[in-house]
């Protein structure tokens, strides 16, 4: 990867799986991904060497953005979130980058959050409680 000094990258996009107070079970890191990136973010994020993904879900082009550091959330007014950011939230983000290569001489870019507004909060809550059903219905 070039080590070119290339400025933070503001956009725009749906929170998804965010996990920014909490370590995600599978990856170990706090994440969360930021997908329906407009042509003009996906554009800016190859030219920076890092690819978008696209699983042809809701998500659309997504980046999956990983840190070893909680993710602090603010709103629009600049408080910092202290709830959960549920799937559909619409955030504006600051990407930045690091440069990586695995011991087994993989290399890559990863984004990386710089900070993060959410625009429009989807407040995620748990619901407490047992599911009924009907035992004998079950396939």
């Amino acid at each position: 990867m070039s080590n070119t000094n290339l400025k933070p990258l503001p956009i725009k996009g749906t929170v998804y799986w965010a996990n920014l107070s909490s370590k995600n079970a599978m990856s170990g890191k706090y994440q969360f991904d930021l997908g329906n990136l407009s042509s003009a973010a996906v554009t800016a994020l190859e030219e920076r060497g890092m690819k978008p993904r696209n699983k042809g879900d809701d998500k659309e082009d997504f980046i999956t953005i990983k840190s070893s550091n909680p993710i602090r959330a603010y709103n629009t007014s600049g408080d910092e979130i202290g709830c959960l950011v549920g799937n559909g939230s619409t955030a504006a983000a600051v990407v930045g980058h690091y440069d990586w290569k695995s011991p087994a001489g993989q290399q890559g870019r990863s984004p990386s959050c710089l900070k993060l507004v959410i625009t429009d909060l989807n407040e995620y809550t748990e619901e407490g409680g047992s599911v009924d059903f009907d035992l004998e219905a079950a396939l």
